[in-house]
């Protein structure tokens, strides 16, 4: 019994047009972060700002960070899959982007 369970995908593979989209909006996604990146450091620079604010604007660069290393590895991963690479050869490709994040 348990076999048969296993022996089927649970959802149907990807096809090359939804690859496409799910690159497309990770892109997106990297466009929003480098604009909440900008919009903290212009905080930080800002002279007028309080210190509790330049203490915010801190904290969250280091979010910032974090976030483009997970939107960059999340892009690896997608742009491999348009080519065409498997999930799993994909999948270890951003596992290692992450690790070298993670190293920094």
């Amino acid at each position: 019994m348990p076999s048969q369970y296993y022996s089927k995908h649970k959802n149907p593979p990807l096809t090359e047009e939804e690859i496409k989209e799910k690159y497309k909006d990770i892109q997106e996604e990297m466009k929003e972060v480098l604009e909440w990146k900008k919009e903290t450091e212009a905080n930080l620079e800002d002279p007028k700002a309080s210190p509790q604010k330049k203490g915010a604007a801190k904290r969250a660069l280091k979010k910032i960070m974090r976030r483009i290393g997970t939107v960059q590895g999340q892009i690896v991963y997608w742009e491999l899959r348009v080519k065409g690479e498997s999930h799993f050869k994909a999948s270890i490709e951003k596992n290692e982007y992450w690790a070298s994040c993670r190293e920094k």
